[in-house]
């Protein structure tokens, strides 16, 4: 079953929080808290530090923590939460497998926090050949692999690809399973730790990798205002986080499960995006995400990710974003 299959596939039986469209189901009178999806990468993380901070009471909203964007992706198939934190590749494959789905924030572009790691012993791209790569052939790392592949001069049978969730990552570079690993933060600081270095990052790709959150077009009034909370609260956090990145650091350590110096490190290979960006990025006539989903979308075609270049005219949704001085 091919990654498309799976989602147009519905959604299991049983009473869940949200019907696979984000509504509300009827399983409680009181409202639920709004469920969103999101993993351990870096640019998520201001998410959880605006709960730290108590500015998005868990009463309002849940953060569900997935082991991968895979993971996310299909508890939002399923109808398991309302919003999921996605690359932009993944958005636009889920909205050609049929979700009605539009990015609601953009929270970061890559710029070099995604990378190929390899020990060593591999120290140049063309030395990948007959490598077994490890990568998460549903999300980034399939655009990585082919731009990797591109800048080496390597055909996509000149190495071995083992697909890998990104859960799996430093487990199976530590038990030799791969030779190199296309990964992100905080995997890529355990990796270094390891004594694994980088060959290649998204530093090299402008805009190649862009973070947003997914959200269905179908949501209730009460869960949009709940995301109007949750996305203000996100604000604050990078306030915060510019403001005192000691504090900020040392609480989502925790989180990224790495050291509050090495959370600062990871954060300068993103460039997070605050409300006056993300109005650019999502709202006015020639949004950014639309420029750069057409961008993305032609490399996913070639590498046949994409069966056809994606529709960009609902792809953004900038109604819940703060107002903007």
């Amino acid at each position: 079953m091919n990654r498309r299959d799976l989602l147009l596939g519905g959604a299991g039986a049983g009473c869940r929080w949200l019907t696979p469209l984000g509504g509300l189901a009827a399983c409680t009178a009181a409202a639920p808290a709004l469920r969103v999806a999101l993993n351990g990468w870096i640019g998520y993380a201001p998410f959880f530090l605006a709960q730290d901070l108590g500015h998005v009471p868990e009463s309002a909203v849940r953060l569900l923590e997935f082991p991968s964007n895979t993971a996310s992706m299909m508890a939002l198939v399923n109808g398991e939460v309302a919003a999921a934190a996605l690359t932009l590749d993944e958005l636009l494959l889920a909205r050609e497998g049929g979700l009605n789905v539009r990015a609601a924030l953009v929270f970061d572009e890559s710029a070099g926090a995604d990378v190929l790691m390899a020990p060593q012993s591999i120290d140049s791209l063309t030395a990948l050949r007959g490598k077994r790569i490890g990568v998460e052939a549903t999300g980034v790392g399939a655009l990585m692999l082919s731009r990797a592949l591109e800048t080496a001069q390597l055909h996509p049978t000149d190495v071995v690809k083992v697909p890998l969730t990104a859960d799996q990552h430093v487990a199976a570079y530590t038990a030799q399973r791969v030779d190199a690993v296309i990964t992100f933060e905080p995997m890529a600081s355990r990796l270094r730790a390891l004594g694994a270095r980088p060959l290649l990052d998204s530093s090299r790709f402008p805009g190649l990798i862009v973070d947003v959150l997914a959200v269905s077009a179908q949501i209730t009034p009460h869960q949009g205002e709940q995301l109007r909370q949750l996305l203000d609260g996100h604000f604050q956090a990078l306030q915060h986080l510019r403001s005192n990145p000691a504090n900020a650091a040392r609480l989502l350590a925790q989180h990224q499960q790495i050291a509050p110096d090495a959370v600062l490190a990871a954060f300068r290979g993103i460039r997070l995006a605050d409300a006056a960006a993300n109005r650019g990025w999502l709202a006015g006539q020639n949004p950014g995400l639309s420029a750069s989903a057409r961008a993305v979308g032609q490399l996913m075609v070639h590498a046949k990710l994409l069966q056809r270049l994606p529709d960009t005219a609902t792809l953004c949704d900038p109604r819940f974003l703060p107002e903007v001085a």
